[in-house]
């Protein structure tokens, strides 16, 4: 499998799944009569980034992870969200960037350096297909299931099939129970 069939669908149809998780937040907050913007406030526990950064965060992973991979620039993901809609902006710029990218693009990435410099000195050196499996999904989904439990533990009727919406394609009937 090519690291573009692995990353870009990835990334797209869970960029496409929280964006529509957002506005399901904000139906709640019409519904219940809330300042939606109480949301991007939000947060599982004190020292945990609240759901805008956890937006915010989702979509520089996925747009960050295909520059590195591909040598092209990533589109910024600016702070200072103070609406849902504001949320969603970044989706569609980082959905814009993804969908914009071609599989030649990846072209030699599975045997690409990847260094990443971490605080303190620390630098993580990989193959693009180590980056990519071993970190990048993995910051990706962190905060992309960060940010569904916050919207969840904030009273937003969520469940499984919001967060893999995607899946839903694969399901067929199945064969009878046979006796």
């Amino acid at each position: 499998m090519s690291l573009h069939a692995l990353a870009v669908p990835t990334f797209v149809q869970m960029l496409k799944g929280l964006s529509a998780q957002l506005d399901k937040g904000a139906a709640l907050a019409k519904a219940k009569g809330f300042d939606p913007a109480v949301l991007i406030n939000a947060r599982l526990a004190p020292d945990m980034f609240p759901l805008a950064a956890q937006v915010r965060f989702t979509c520089y992973q996925a747009t960050d992870a295909v520059a590195k991979l591909t040598g092209l620039v990533g589109p910024g993901m600016p702070e200072g969200e103070a609406s849902l809609d504001d949320l969603k902006g970044h989706i569609a710029v980082a959905l814009a960037f993804l969908e914009g990218m071609q599989a030649s693009s990846f072209d030699g990435a599975d045997d690409k350096t990847i260094t990443l410099n971490l605080p303190g000195g620390l630098v993580f050196e990989m193959t693009g297909l180590q980056f990519l499996r071993d970190w990048a999904l993995a910051q990706f989904y962190f905060h992309a299931v960060t940010a569904y439990d916050i919207l969840r533990a904030n009273g937003v009727e969520l469940s499984k099939r919001d967060y893999v919406s995607h899946a839903i394609a694969y399901l067929k009937p199945g064969a009878a129970p046979q006796a």
